[in-house]
């Protein structure tokens, strides 16, 4: 069989027997939409970071439209983010009718430059989205200084940084509000699309709640627009709701692979992650770096059937999508330059030790090759 980056089974038939009973659950509650699961979850995901809301929604990238359009963020209004991210951080941007404006990231830990968000902010700028990448936080003090002093939001794009910490405080609890995806892949995953935003601002969480259910405050009356039909399964709340209790196992196990990887893996020729001084990180996913990627992800599969993934091939800046912008090549070197050089090595909390032994011992062979 084919050794991917990612799988569930092995969890799926740990776990089977608990999931299944949430599903029972719910079926049996008599109501499925935005019922006590949803509630449930959302104190508990709350709890969980010491937030005072939690607001389910039904993916990552409309938690972003929305906790932005909640913060006051308006058409027109630019927010400052990177491109080495998933496309969805700035398709969300672009939903909610504000216009992304891009920094580099730093070239060892491939998270936001935050030296280069001065410069970045005019006087359309309202808000700052830093993407806490790969499982751990971007460097928040002086963010949050420039923030303070251009009076700008600070969202944070949680959505591969479930559980990490920043000098000892959980990733969604550094800025006006944060959003996070629950898609299968995640740290903290459901069994289809699912995401949060958590706030502290009763404000921000009143116009979430009406945000996610068409703009009305109750049913049939809409009170504000643009309203949308963004609510979290009562189905994936519950599962999450049985997945949290178990998160801190999933943190603990991601970290052992990855230090596996690191002990096996030092001197190979790969650049290995690194670790901000602060963080905690989780490794939602395991990225590693070499200037001759390509034949090596070609060799793998070649002579090993080990299928290995780009995080992320494209910046977002260089996508025909986003040309509209005016960035061109060369706009973000150190972004397009990782673009070519980084791949993600397995990374899930089952992953069979036998399997981790197979992916370094066939990296650590086409390596001396080369």
């Amino acid at each position: 069989m084919t050794i991917r980056v990612w799988d569930y089974l092995a969890e799926y038939a740990a776990e089977r027997a608990d999931l299944l009973d949430a599903v029972d659950t719910v079926f049996r509650s008599g109501q499925l939409v935005l019922g006590a699961s949803v509630r449930g979850f959302e104190a508990e995901y709350a709890a969980w970071h010491g937030a005072a809301h939690c607001v389910g929604v039904d993916n990552g990238t409309n938690a972003v439209t929305l906790a932005l359009q909640a913060l006051g963020i308006r058409p027109g209004d630019e927010v400052v983010t990177v491109s080495n991210t998933a496309a969805p951080t700035v398709l969300a941007i672009d939903a909610a009718g504000a216009v992304p404006v891009f920094v580099d990231v730093c070239p060892d830990m491939y998270l936001m430059d935050t030296a280069q968000l001065a410069a970045a902010v005019t006087g359309r700028t309202r808000a700052l989205l830093p993407v806490h990448l790969y499982g751990q936080c971007v460097d928040m003090a002086p963010l949050r200084a420039v923030a303070d002093a251009h009076g700008l939001a600070v969202l944070e794009d949680c959505a591969q940084a479930h559980g990490a910490r920043h000098h000892g405080r959980l990733a969604g609890t550094l800025g006006d509000a944060a959003a996070f995806s629950f898609y299968p892949t995640k740290v903290l995953g459901t069994y289809g699309d699912g995401g949060a935003v958590l706030t502290s601002d009763a404000e921000v969480d009143a116009a979430l709640r009406q945000l996610r259910y068409y703009g009305m405050r109750e049913r049939y009356y809409v009170v504000r627009t643009p309203g949308h039909n963004s609510r979290l399964d009562e189905l994936h709340a519950e599962i999450l709701r049985r997945k949290l209790r178990r998160l801190d196992r999933y943190i603990a196990a991601r970290r052992a692979a990855a230090r596996r990887y690191e002990q096996a893996l030092a001197g190979s020729g790969l650049v290995l992650p690194a670790t901000a001084p602060g963080n905690d990180h989780v490794y939602y996913v395991y990225v590693v770096r070499h200037p001759e990627r390509d034949r090596i992800l070609r060799l793998l599969e070649e002579r090993y059937d080990i299928a290995l993934n780009i995080s992320y091939p494209w910046p977002v800046h260089t996508m025909s999508g986003f040309a509209h912008l005016g960035y061109g090549r060369g706009a973000l070197p150190v972004t397009e330059a990782l673009a070519g050089e980084i791949f993600s090595l397995p990374m899930y909390p089952s992953l069979p030790r036998g399997v981790q032994d197979k992916v370094i011992g066939a990296l650590l062979d086409v390596l001396g090759g080369l």
